[in-house]
């Protein structure tokens, strides 16, 4: 269920649109609350108008409809330098032939703050992002972590309210990445600012997030919290974008209030709760998570459906064994073991029988 937006919000997207060529939507019909003090990612594939709304936030970008408010006051005709919004990029978009220290000053020269004011608010934000050591090196004696940081302190340096960040950590490898996540996750706390993330990277958004927005062809799917996407997802987009899952597509059998018996392809019937589902008879995709899948007898949950599967292929990843079933005639169901010396070795060809809790499967829009 999308949020309204309300007189309140710190942010809000009142029925906007864009089109860059007066015919065609990027984004459809906007709208979006965000409360001051939160940190909300917009997250989606590429060309789905995640981007897009940031941009038009920022003041980079002009609403074709709608009205973008900040604090309450309509912002649609201020310039991008007047609406005290802080920005970090993904190339950093540090000035190269300045030093550190020239490089977070900038803003503040450009507000008219005096010199003293402005070397006090440097070196707090460099500390802020443990850089204090770096004032007069420039960005290409830094690696592309510290420069990232600088990014970040250099955003913060005009003590802003919204801090805005598009894909800031996709240049970075994968453990620096997600050592920066925690990074400005904790900043966000300890500051109170509010943030508006936008990435493609699900694990990242999950991590971070107070609440996020999965978009889709310009429109938002579902906005939640984390869990509530990860675990209640409202349509197969949604349940397929957010994690790892399964889809087993099927019928609806019988209905009654949230409760579904589905016909599966091959056709056995199995319980499900039913999300946005009218009528008997109508197409759905069953979404099961990989790791709410047992095999065990001992270990299925009271009440768990079982299904015969067909073991194609098992794969070795450290603390998980990743094992790909054939489940009533899709090839790519997959189950997801945590590796104990207790775990029983399953082996291609074996036929088993898999189980899992009538709630953990969501019977959702077919795909």
């Amino acid at each position: 269920m999308l949020d309204n937006t309300s007189s309140d919000a710190f942010v809000a997207f009142e029925h906007v649109q864009k089109s860059y060529d007066g015919q065609t939507l990027v984004v459809k019909d906007l709208n979006l609350s965000i409360a001051k003090g939160e940190f909300v990612t917009m997250l989606g594939p590429s060309g789905s108008g995640k981007t897009t709304c940031l941009m038009m936030l920022a003041g980079f970008e002009t609403a074709t409809h709608g009205e973008i408010r900040l604090g309450g006051r309509p912002i649609n005709q201020v310039p991008p330098h007047k609406r005290g919004i802080g920005m970090v990029f993904q190339n950093y978009a540090l000035f190269p032939h300045m030093t550190v220290g020239e490089n977070l000053s900038f803003p503040l020269e450009v507000r008219g703050l005096g010199k003293a004011e402005r070397e006090t608010r440097v070196k707090r934000s460099l500390e802020m992002v443990q850089m204090g050591a770096f004032a007069n090196r420039r960005p290409a004696q830094l690696s592309g972590g510290q420069q990232q940081r600088i990014a970040l302190a250099r955003a913060l340096v005009f003590d802003p309210h919204l801090v805005l960040m598009d894909e800031p950590l996709g240049a970075l490898d994968k453990q620096l990445r997600e050592h920066m996540q925690f990074e400005i996750k904790h900043l966000h706390e300890e500051l109170g600012i509010t943030v508006v993330y936008v990435t493609h990277d699900q694990t990242e958004a999950l991590t971070m997030s107070d609440r996020i927005a999965v978009f889709n062809d310009g429109r938002i799917q579902q906005l939640a919290t984390p869990n509530q996407l990860y675990e209640r997802p409202e349509n197969s987009f949604v349940a397929s974008f957010i994690g790892e899952n399964n889809a087993l597509p099927g019928v609806i059998e019988t209905l009654e209030g949230d409760k579904a018996v589905v016909k599966l392809a091959n056709g056995e019937l199995i319980d499900a709760t039913a999300v946005n589902i009218r009528e008997r008879g109508q197409k759905t995709t069953v979404s099961i998570r990989p790791e709410r899948v047992e095999f065990k007898p001992e270990m299925m949950p009271p009440g768990a459906h079982s299904i015969e599967a067909d073991v194609l292929e098992v794969i070795y990843m450290g603390d998980i064994l990743r094992t790909r079933l054939r489940v009533a005639g899709s090839d790519d169901f997959i189950m997801k073991c945590r590796n104990t010396i207790a775990q029983t070795r399953l082996e291609p060809g074996q036929t088993i029988r898999i189980g899992w809790h009538p709630q953990d499967a969501r019977a959702l829009d077919p795909i």
